[in-house]
C-alpha cells in the first residue's frame, strides 16, 4: 500500500496532481483544498495518500494533511459516499469545520458540498457522530483517538489494515499507537499489525 509520496509537484488539474517521485509520475486525485495547499509546480511536496484498488484499476487519492485522509476514510465508510463525494465534502469543509458539523448535527453545513443532498448529509451525521467525539473548540483535531496517531513509516498502513478488518477508527488508532510505542519506530509492518490486532482485540 502507498501511504505517502515525497517528490516534486509536476502539474495539477481540476481534480488531480501529478507528483514526480524519482522520475516516476504518480497521478493523485485530490480535493481543491489539498491542491491549493500543494504550492507551485516544481516545488518539493509531501502528500498523504489512500490507495483504491478495484477489479480493473488502481488509483491514488492524496491529502495535504493526515487528518484529511482520516476523514476521507470515515466518509467513504458511509453508505452512498464514494470517493468523489468524499473529496467534494473535503473541498467544501476543513477537517475542523467537518468535525464540528458532524458533532453538532449540522447537516446543512455538510450539504454545502457538491453532490450532497439533505438525506445524505443526515446519514453522514447519523453514522459518524458517535465515532468522532464532541465538537472541538479550536486547534488541531483528531477523530476519536486519532489525535494520538503515531507518525512512523507503517502507522498509516497498519491503521488502514485494522479498519479494513472492521475495527472502528478510534479503536484502530489507539491499538496502532500502543503497538508502535512498544515496538519502536523500526518495527516491520507485519509485526506492527499483529501486535495492534492483539491490543485491539482485548
Amino acid at each position: 500500500m502507498i501511504a505517502k509520496l515525497k517528490g516534486l509537484l509536476d502539474s495539477t488539474g481540476i481534480d488531480h496532481a501529478i507528483i514526480d517521485v524519482g522520475g516516476v509520475g504518480y497521478l493523485v486525485g485530490a480535493s481543491s483544498r489539498t491542491l491549493a495547499a500543494l504550492g507551485s509546480v516544481g516545488e518539493a511536496v509531501t502528500i498523504h495518500t489512500e490507495m483504491l484498488v478495484a477489479a480493473d484499476s488502481i488509483r491514488l487519492v492524496g491529502f495535504a494533511r493526515a487528518e484529511e485522509r482520516d476523514w476521507y476514510r470515515l466518509l467513504t465508510h458511509v453508505q452512498g459516499v464514494g470517493s468523489r463525494v468524499a473529496l467534494a465534502i473535503l473541498s467544501a469543509l476543513e477537517p475542523l469545520e467537518l468535525h464540528r458539523a458532524v458533532a453538532m448535527g449540522d447537516k446543512a453545513m455538510i450539504a454545502r458540498a457538491n453532490g450532497v443532498g439533505p438525506k445524505l448529509a443526515q446519514r453522514i451525521v447519523n453514522e459518524l457522530k458517535d465515532k468522532i467525539g464532541t465538537a472541538p473548540a479550536g486547534g488541531p483535531i483528531g477523530i476519536g483517538g486519532l489525535a494520538a496517531l503515531p507518525t512512523g513509516g507503517f502507522a498509516a498502513d497498519a491503521l488502514s489494515a485494522l479498519q479494513n478488518l472492521g475495527f472502528k477508527p478510534h479503536e484502530a488508532s489507539t491499538a496502532v499507537a500502543a503497538a508502535e510505542e512498544e515496538l519502536g519506530d523500526n518495527a516491520s509492518l507485519d509485526a506492527l499489525v499483529r501486535l495492534a490486532l492483539r491490543k485491539a482485540a482485548k
